[in-house]
């Protein structure tokens, strides 16, 4: 017969089983869904990359969405007029305005064959102005005496999420034109990272990070480091290879199609490097042959881990805030959408600092889409002008005169 102590061992002993597989489930749950995602990841990237940028636009709305109705459900009570459509109003206006502002600068050619599209692009900053203000006036005629305070706390939460979302997704897109590669490699050594850090947390964590995160171990985060930086690092030499990846990302307006067909630059074309000498005895060789993209896949991956964790870190501070788990329960497991894409926001940012810091120089065929909008007056006198300076160099050999 089972005595009490017995019985209070064995419930324990229970107790303790049910923990661990529940642990192991939700490792499972994630890891399913993980590869799921990713699946469809690259299945979107073999679409190309207007495909991409609809993807980056559905993010975004949906994040937007999280922060919004957080907001929503917190003030509900409240009954604050036009809240709601006033934030989705205002998330309309600020795409109108970053999307509006791409069309004009990689589909000149494009805009110039429809007089419709050469009015809105003309206008095009005036229009948004415009819109923005009439959803400020609108916000200032819903004003409530008796929840005045309450309703500046809400406009200036849906601009902090319009900051956040629409901003940052801008940046992504942007990083997108300047070729597939500077999308794919900062976006997969994010998700590296969160993977790996995971799983080295998961097996051996036992050091805790930060307090706002109480499940984020030391032991994750340095083998998450290592492992972006490693997985970073093999991927850019991956990619570096083919043209579909490097090339920028253009709008033929004969096709009506984006191409990424060009000849890949000096970054994405194999270079002699000498090894430092305290690792030519480690690696057995005094020159490697790599590509200089490599050496900037170092930098961007070093982010991923070490700083792109803090967009995480914030994300948590705000949950805890709200005292809330996660922004929604769209895939199990892993909460929201935006509880999966706070560290690439940060990403984004960083890329496009970099790119425009480091590696950006003048673009000729934005520059060659800018010239063929130009009235022709103004083509020819550029002709003239940029004839009589060739000339000037020895590039050209001046007219000969009879």
């Amino acid at each position: 017969a089972l005595t009490l102590p017995r019985l209070l061992k064995k419930t324990v002993q229970l107790i303790v089983l049910i923990c661990f597989l529940c642990r192991w489930k939700n490792w499972w749950i994630r890891g399913i869904l993980t590869l799921a995602m990713i699946s469809l990841f690259f299945l979107i990237i073999y679409l190309g990359s207007f495909m991409l940028m609809l993807l980056v636009l559905s993010i975004q709305v949906k994040c937007f969405h999280e922060i919004i109705t957080i907001g929503y459900r917190v003030y509900h009570s409240y009954e604050l007029p036009w809240f709601r459509t006033l934030s989705w109003y205002f998330l309309l206006c600020v795409n109108y305005f970053f999307y509006g502002e791409t069309v004009a600068d990689y589909f000149a050619t494009f805009v110039q064959r429809r007089e419709q599209l050469q009015f809105l692009i003309r206008y095009h900053r005036f229009i948004s102005f415009t819109l923005y203000l009439t959803g400020f006036c609108m916000f200032v005629l819903s004003l409530v005496k008796r929840h005045y305070r309450l309703q500046f706390y809400m406009f200036a939460w849906t601009h902090v999420t319009l900051l956040i979302t629409v901003t940052q997704s801008h940046l992504v897109i942007q990083n997108l034109f300047e070729g597939m590669i500077w999308f794919l490699v900062p976006i997969s050594s994010v998700i590296c990272n969160d993977i790996t850090a995971y799983i080295f947390g998961f097996f051996f964590g036992r050091t805790p990070l930060i307090k706002l995160s109480p499940k984020k171990t030391w032991e994750g985060f340095i083998g998450g480091f290592f492992s972006t930086v490693a997985f970073g690092f093999i991927f850019a030499y991956l990619l570096a290879q083919y043209e579909y990846f490097v090339c920028p990302v253009e709008y033929n307006s004969e096709t009506n199609r984006f191409v990424t067909e060009c000849a890949p630059s000096e970054l994405f074309q194999i270079q002699n490097y000498s090894v430092p000498p305290f690792l030519q005895d480690v690696l057995g060789r005094e020159t490697v042959n790599m590509y200089p993209f490599q050496m900037h896949s170092i930098a961007l991956s070093t982010f991923a881990s070490l700083i792109g964790p803090f967009g995480g870190f914030f994300a948590s501070g705000f949950k805890r805030a709200f005292k809330i788990k996660d922004f929604a329960d769209t895939i199990p497991g892993h909460g929201g959408i935006m509880d999966r894409f706070d560290c690439q926001y940060l990403m984004a940012t960083f890329v496009h600092v970099y790119i425009t810091s480091f590696i950006r120089g003048p673009n000729p065929s934005k520059l060659l889409q800018q010239l063929l909008v130009l009235q022709p007056e103004q083509q020819l006198n550029v002709y003239k002008t940029l004839k009589s300076h060739l000339t000037e160099k020895g590039i050209l050999q001046p007219p000969l005169r009879g």
